[in-house]
């Protein structure tokens, strides 16, 4: 039987809606994200641990309602006027708190793109009152908005998101791999992304097959098997 080695290839992200595996704990965001229209105030926060598929859902959205993607931590550098009346989706909004130029930028950005029509998602990993932004302003339009949460993974959804981060690695690994990991990995988005970056560099160090034998190795090595 052929071995499947594993190269050092470029992660090549999916992000399109036929990649987004829809499960208990994020239905209702998907659900929220296809009724966009119809959003209250025409703005929604989208909030989720790290590795949840936040990032992958603002791009969903972004396809469907031909948004643009900003990154938080970017807008200091943009002008807000030329994203009045567009569609935005404005990433990791709870990074800027005490950058008072991103924020200033958040507050005008917020109100040039409603005010002309447009609509906006927010996404972030804790709610708007857990941001501790400075500016009050802004922190009253954000706690204002209607919010949808993604909650940590069942064990489908866990199984899908180690599936499509080994895909995203150019590596397809066997059903069986993927029961084992899911068995025995904290059940979190953060610990499949790291588990999956762990046993690419090991098959690449040790020109091993990713495999349940390998990850079993890993696992040891870092304690985390029971």
């Amino acid at each position: 039987m052929a071995r499947q080695l594993t190269f050092d290839l470029p992660l090549r992200e999916a992000r399109g809606r036929g990649d987004f595996f829809v499960s208990d704990s994020n239905a209702a965001a998907m659900a929220a994200l296809d009724a966009w229209q119809g959003w209250p105030a025409r703005k929604l926060v989208l909030t989720g641990p790290e590795g949840a598929g936040k990032s992958h859902l603002a791009q969903v959205w972004a396809d469907m309602a031909g948004a643009q993607v900003i990154a938080a931590r970017d807008l200091a550098a943009l002008d807000p006027a030329s994203l009045a009346g567009g569609n935005v989706a404005l990433e990791d909004a709870d990074r800027i708190a005490g950058d008072a130029a991103a924020e200033q930028a958040a507050f005008h950005l917020h109100n040039l793109v409603l005010a002309e029509g447009g609509s906006l998602l927010v996404t972030a990993t804790t709610p708007p009152s857990r941001w501790g932004l400075a500016l009050p302003d802004l922190a009253s339009r954000m706690e204002g908005a209607p919010m949808v949460a993604i909650a940590p993974p069942d064990e489908a959804l866990l199984a899908a998101v180690l599936v499509k981060l080994f895909a995203d690695r150019q590596i397809d690994p066997p059903e069986t791999l993927i029961r084992y990991l899911a068995d025995r990995i904290e059940r979190s988005f953060a610990a499949a992304r790291d588990i999956v970056a762990a046993l690419d560099a090991a098959a690449l160090a040790e020109g091993k097959p990713v495999s349940r034998d390998l990850a079993r190795q890993v696992l040891e090595r870092q304690g985390d098997l029971f």
